[in-house]
């Protein structure tokens, strides 16, 4: 296969990506990140036991970047109380996933996936009450959060 065809399949898949998230609510999106994370740390721990700490250092990371990630998109200002919790877990799991990457201990691992389990649910909570949905309106939304890479 050549790579002209390599890169435009690459590139249609980039492309329905980003227009994936471009079209959905601010809190599918959140719930789509909590997905990736959980996600990576599943690999991450998965590769513990045979040894593969490469694998296991670079899933880490991405779990990290995406709390980050949620960290940023925090409004203190209109979260208040709410926003000021939800920081103080995302520092917490990323202080964890620092120690868990380093001392490679699939205990805090798992503790980290639990925690980010039950933000997911609630966030899926919220959408149900909320009746967001993918097929919310298409404009264009800021939201803070960024996951293109």
């Amino acid at each position: 296969m050549s790579l002209a065809r390599k890169t435009g399949a690459y590139s249609g898949y980039n492309e329905y990506k980003a227009n994936e998230i471009s079209t959905v609510s601010q809190v599918k999106l959140i719930v789509m990140l909590f997905d990736g994370a959980i996600r990576f740390l599943g690999i991450a721990n998965e590769n513990m036991n045979p040894r593969k700490y490469d694998v296991v250092n670079n899933n880490i990371i991405k779990a990290q970047d995406i709390i980050t990630e949620l960290l940023l998109s925090l409004n203190m200002e209109e979260g208040k109380e709410v926003a000021n919790n939800l920081l103080s877990l995302y520092i917490y799991l990323k202080k964890r996933l620092l120690e868990a990457n380093m001392k490679k201990d699939k205990k805090i691992v798992d503790e980290c996936v639990k925690i980010l389990t039950e933000l997911k649910a609630s966030w899926e909570e919220l959408e149900k009450k909320d009746g967001t949905s993918s097929s919310q309106s298409s404009l264009p939304r800021p939201t803070g959060i960024s996951i293109t890479g």
